[in-house]
């Protein structure tokens, strides 16, 4: 009987710590993939296994990166009627001594990587930097919390560059930064209608109206210069994007109408049409970048 109960406990625990990595969160590092689709290197089996490296080792250090936030936040994350449910260290699921062991395990996997991809390893550093500087700090502060995420995003991007030893497209820099400026922004207000500003204390700052506004701008640009990158640069994309509008249009609809939006990766894991578009978007891609 008191194994059962000690095998319970150990299963829990383990769940626990695999919901600590949030790995739901690691489809936000596919973003690391753009450099290897756009450059026309996917049939490259060395650009390929670098590619795929980059994206594991991106997602290890998104995963540290929670675990450090949710140790920071247990205390008000224990006072938030959801995710005292959902957060494993909130729920007491996984005690902070286990988290650190974790995160240990983890921070030893990027040693091991800076040994097999060091110009990537060296970014993802600047990606931890960044996000110890939002967890203790920038996250309170208006409109730089907004940048804090999206220049996370472009760093994915920036590391997909790095792993086949390409420089970053001027292009993929600046609509990166639009596309994660419009999520941010929508995260945040998702957060301000979900929540009433109470979730986090930069919401106070925020007001509906102002984080539509920004929205909207990062949208336009995203949509623009993506536009123009194909018309410039690889006019035989041009039939992508009608994909990329509709995605968008897609994206605040379930915003909208479907209250998603305060996690990017729910609303898109949660609606097939959103993930029909990805899928033909980079079917067509493929097809229009095949050498």
């Amino acid at each position: 009987m008191e194994s059962n109960t000690l095998s319970t406990a150990n299963e829990s625990v383990m769940l626990g710590l695999i919901r600590l990595m949030r790995p739901r969160q690691w489809i936000k590092n596919g973003f690391v993939l753009a450099p290897l689709l756009f450059s026309g290197e996917f049939l490259n089996s060395q650009s390929i296994t670098h590619a795929l490296l980059a994206v594991l080792l991106f997602s290890l250090a998104s995963s540290a990166t929670y675990i450090i936030n949710d140790m920071h936040d247990i205390e008000a994350d224990r006072k938030h009627p959801k995710k005292a449910l959902k957060r494993p260290l909130a729920s007491g699921q996984v005690k902070i001594p286990q988290a650190i062991v974790l995160l240990m395990v983890l921070y030893a996997a990027l040693i091991i990587g800076y040994f097999i991809l060091p110009q990537v390893v060296l970014v993802i550093l600047g990606y931890l930097a960044l996000n110890l500087a939002y967890t203790f700090a920038l996250k309170h502060q208006p409109v730089l919390d907004i940048f804090t995420i999206a220049i996370g995003f472009v760093l994915r991007v920036y590391a997909g560059a790095v792993a086949l030893a390409l420089p970053l497209s001027s292009w993929m820099f600046v609509t990166t930064l639009c596309l994660a400026l419009y999520l941010a922004a929508v995260k945040r207000r998702q957060e301000l209608l979900q929540t009433s500003g109470e979730g986090r204390k930069v919401l106070q700052h925020y007001t509906v109206e102002l984080v539509d506004r920004y929205a909207e701008m990062s949208a336009t640009g995203a949509l623009l210069f993506y536009s123009l990158f194909v018309m410039n640069v690889r006019p035989e994309m041009i039939f992508t994007i009608p994909f990329v509008l509709f995605g968008l249009f897609r994206y605040w609809f379930v915003v909208e109408c479907l209250e998603g939006g305060e996690s990017p990766t729910d609303a898109l894991l949660g609606d097939k049409q959103l993930l029909l578009t990805i899928a033909l978007w980079g079917g067509v891609c493929l097809w229009a970048l095949w050498p």
